[in-house]
């Protein structure tokens, strides 16, 4: 993470920030869950053609993950197969949690997401008000 990644017509450093919580933020992602989400998120990743550098889950309610991704993958398709893939199999091989969440779902429908570079948003403006005018 952090560097420059070549894609066949572009150079990239994309990055995200993406948070999400379960179903009315129950505390059900104990360690042996949160093991095993990881897990699957990784897969996830690697299957669906993304990186993912961190993971790590919050107060048993949320999840925090570090991605990157090429340009042509939408953070929006990221987030719904890592929420959508992992509640699925947690909720089949874990099914205690059922009886913590309502409906058969484990994650809120919604979540948080920022992009994450090398550089400060400020630096960033101050370089493009800096470009000479010809």
């Amino acid at each position: 993470m952090g560097e420059l990644r070549h894609g066949r017509t572009c150079v990239f450093n994309i990055n995200y920030h993406i948070v999400w919580s379960t179903k009315h933020r129950r505390k059900v992602l104990n360690t042996d869950i949160e093991k095993r989400l990881k897990e699957i998120l990784i897969d996830v990743g690697k299957q669906k053609g993304f990186e993912i550098a961190e993971i790590e889950v919050g107060m048993k309610d949320h999840v925090h993950v570090f991605v990157s991704a090429i340009p042509k993958i939408s953070i929006s398709y990221i987030a719904k197969m890592m929420k959508g893939i992992s509640g699925r199999l947690l909720l089949k091989e874990f099914p205690e949690i059922s009886k913590e969440l309502w409906n058969g779902e484990l994650w809120n429908p919604s979540y948080y997401v920022e992009t994450i570079g090398s550089i400060s948003e400020e630096a960033i403006k101050e370089y493009i008000q800096n470009q000479e005018k010809e």
